[in-house]
């Protein structure tokens, strides 16, 4: 019988090969991992230069698909998590979730959503549904459908107190699954507390990647040469103002605080690394199970996070912009029928998940849902389901910030602190994948980083031979914002007559083408 790849790749290293049995078809098991806050650079598999560890991920990439593009559409919230997680939950698009601003007045949302998210439509369907998460920032009226719910938010540095604890709670419903000698599908929802911040990692952990979980705000941590190096698009401070002042991400984070040192930002990477690798430990324990119940041949696994994360990159710290680092997500996928060590572009959001779960387990998706299934990618029968994407950040001052891309063309507008600034940014990610800029080519950056920009890794917007591409994403953003009801207009955009929009308080806590050389 033609052997299973993800059997064949994760268990090189997880457990030794056992014999399969052949059974008839059953419906396939789902396993969905979320991690808090992660850029998809952090992961080899997206930058082979990354000291990260994750073996476990490696392989998973190995037996399954990479997606090159995955997105979260946005936020109108420094809690950039929650309307992630809401479109997760219920594949809505940003401006029709339930906590959108104005979204239940304005009639883009129906009521009782909760009723049509993953929870809901797989517990109807027949599935066996478990969900271990942090607590907040998150969809609390879908999270409470759960068959299962084990909730805590766990960002310590034991294993009672971080990543550890959030395996253990899957892995005693696995247990109970197995003594009670269950038979329906399940679907676990397996969220980590981590690498959000406050990123407190095992000693072991922190003393390989030369951190310290620093908590001195009046000191500098130790400097240390086993710390990672500084990202390439790392900067001591963003060029122009982000546009939300006084967001906690970027001045109050623990151990960094409004500090951009190469010191401080190096230990704060150690950090992140060392809950990185803490977390593909746990998923590690989680796949054995799954092959020792003979579950693991019959489950789709998905590894993605809510919403990346700066920490230094562009001299920022937080999840608040439209960065790559930050807009962009981690994907992996592997299961039935999926190539194994493919790689697709995607172009895929978050919101698309509910779509796609529905799709593979042959349940009709509800009809609140916007999201598009990207099974045909998973399949490789096609590369992407969209040619366009969007993405918002508007949690700060009005309108916020807006990108659109298309091919290797993407567009960022900023239009914040009440129209002071007024920014705009274009990049060919062909060419300048870290959407490198003019402070990029300082030489005390270049000094810092080791990395020396070719003059043409600079932001594009006001170089006339690219006033074609400019226009065309221009037109695209102002299509984007209208047909996903985008209740603002930036600057140079028509009013379309759009009302004042009474906003609700923050959550508590292109065309493809070569550039011219």
């Amino acid at each position: 019988m033609k052997s299973n790849p993800i059997r064949f790749a994760l268990l090189a290293t997880l457990c030794a090969v056992t014999s399969i049995v052949a059974a008839e078809p059953r419906r396939p098991n789902i396993l969905f991992i979320l991690v808090d806050d992660q850029s998809p650079f952090d992961l080899k598999i997206y930058d082979p230069k990354s000291p990260l560890q994750t073996p476990v991920l490696d392989r998973l990439a190995a037996a399954g698909m990479t997606f090159d593009g995955a997105y979260h559409m946005g936020a109108f919230s420094g809690a950039v998590c929650a309307p992630s997680r809401h479109m997760i939950m219920s594949g809505r698009t940003v401006w029709h979730l339930p906590n959108a601003p104005g979204a239940m007045k304005r009639g883009l949302c129906p009521p009782e959503l909760e009723q049509n998210t993953i929870p809901a439509v797989f517990n109807r369907a027949g599935y066996a549904t478990m969900r271990t998460c942090k607590m907040g920032n998150s969809y609390e009226a879908a999270n409470k459908l759960f068959a299962v719910r084990r909730d805590a938010t766990k960002r310590g540095g034991t294993d009672e107190s971080g990543s550890a604890w959030h395996a253990d709670q899957v892995l005693t419903y696995l247990d109970e699954r197995e003594a009670g000698q269950a038979t329906a599908p399940f679907l676990i929802y397996f969220g980590f507390s981590h690498p959000h911040d406050t990123r407190d990692g095992k000693p072991e952990l922190l003393d390989k990647y030369g951190a310290v979980n620093h908590a001195d705000r009046n000191t500098l941590p130790s400097a240390n040469s086993q710390a990672p190096p500084l990202p390439v698009n790392y900067l001591p401070a963003h060029p122009f103002h982000h546009g939300h002042p006084n967001l906690r991400d970027e001045v109050a984070v623990s151990g960094v605080w409004e500090r951009r040192d190469e010191i401080t930002i190096r230990n704060e990477l150690g950090r992140e690394f060392a809950c990185g690798e803490n977390i593909d430990i746990q998923i590690g324990r989680v796949l054995k199970k799954l092959d020792a119940m003979g579950e693991l041949d019959n489950t789709y696994i998905f590894y993605t996070a809510d919403h990346g994360m700066a920490i230094g990159r562009h001299g920022l710290q937080g999840k608040q912009n439209l960065y790559e680092h930050t807009w962009r997500v981690p994907f992996i996928a592997a299961g039935p029928g999926i190539p194994a060590g493919s790689r697709a572009q995607g172009n895929i959001y978050l919101l698309d998940v509910l779509s796609t779960l529905c799709d593979l387990a042959g349940i009709q998706p509800p009809k609140t849902n916007e999201g598009r299934s990207f099974r045909p990618v998973l399949e490789g029968k096609q590369d992407t389901v969209r040619d366009v994407l969007f993405g918002v950040y508007c949690g700060g001052t009005k309108p916020g910030m807006r990108s659109v891309k298309k091919g290797d063309w993407k567009l960022i507008k900023y239009d914040v602190m009440d129209g002071q600034v007024r920014e705009t940014q274009l990049f060919n990610l062909a060419v300048n994948p870290d959407e490198l800029l003019s402070q990029h080519h300082a030489p005390d950056v270049m000094r810092w980083t080791g990395n020396r920009p070719e003059k043409h890794h600079v932001n594009l917007a006001a170089d006339p031979r690219y006033a074609e591409q400019l226009a065309e994403l221009e037109a695209l953003l102002l299509a984007e914002m209208r047909r996903l009801d985008d209740p603002y207009r930036i600057w140079n955009q028509p009013d379309d007559g759009l009302a004042p929009l009474s906003v609700e308080p923050a959550a508590k806590k292109a065309k493809t083408g070569k550039i011219k050389q």
